[in-house]
């Protein structure tokens, strides 16, 4: 999995998928009544990528027991709107177990990681995109995500998520700003703050215009040359920084090595 293996997939990414996910207002609903997301947003960030490191590099052991444990936690997240979020009225379900749900989140850290590793660190020929593509779908599974919901190829799922960007569903609702908000500006762990400036600029510039719009995020001509240039400055930075950062996020006992 070399996109995964790139530090800046997870750096510069992890800012933009979360958006991306949130933007559906189920998953911002999810977010925001069943997290501690105001205190805990970057130390849950973390222990989510070393979870897909285990899952990419670690045992089959390993990478299914760090299954199991994702797919526990999305089965205690459920609940019931109470205002209206979107196109969705108050007192619609909602759980992280629905599949529609797990897929839209899957799909916004497949699509992020792609775009950062071929913007930033160099283009994938097409069986090296279908073969990055296939694994994610294994780790999707892991994580609880059917099989019959995940797009069988890339041009498959470049379709839904046109589809999805271009639909009546995602929408940014007030439960999303929030979340953006903490994103933005909460402290980074101490080893991260040196790369404040490429993860905010990433945020922005590698969401889809629209929705970037929508959040409220500025994107000039000078943003656009600032970023190949931020990340660069990650490149150099960011493996020791990310691993110092992992060290104070610990996973939860049943996902260490």
């Amino acid at each position: 999995m070399r996109v995964g293996n790139s530090p800046l997939t997870p750096f510069l990414g992890g800012g933009p998928a979360v958006l991306l996910q949130i933007a559906h207002p189920l998953v911002a609903a999810g977010v925001v009544q069943h997290s501690d997301y105001q205190r805990d947003l970057w130390r849950r960030l973390v222990r989510t990528l070393r979870a897909l490191y285990l899952i990419a590099f670690g045992t089959k052991a390993e990478a299914e027991r760090v299954g199991g444990v994702v797919r526990a936690v999305h089965s205690r997240v459920a609940g019931t709107t109470k205002t209206q979020l979107g196109r969705f009225p108050p007192g619609t379900t909602y759980s992280a177990s629905d599949p529609e749900l797990m897929l839209w989140v899957h799909a916004a850290l497949v699509h992020c990681s792609l775009r950062v590793y071929e913007r930033f660190v160099q283009p994938l020929g097409r069986e090296e995109e279908e073969r990055y593509y296939g694994e994610m779908a294994l780790v999707g599974e892991l994580f609880g995500t059917p099989a019959s919901v995940i797009p069988p190829a890339l041009a498959d799922f470049r379709e839904y998520f046109r589809s999805e960007l271009a639909g009546p569903t995602l929408a940014i609702t007030q439960p999303a700003r929030r979340v953006a908000a903490v994103l933005h500006e909460a402290d980074l762990p101490a080893p991260m703050r040196v790369l404040v400036p490429a993860h905010r600029l990433a945020m922005a510039g590698l969401l889809p215009a629209p929705l970037r719009e929508e959040y409220g995020l500025r994107w000039t001509p000078l943003h656009e040359l600032a970023l190949p240039l931020a990340a660069r400055s990650v490149k150099a930075a960011a493996t020791p920084d990310l691993f110092a950062a992992g060290r104070m996020a610990p996973l939860p006992e049943s996902l260490a090595a």
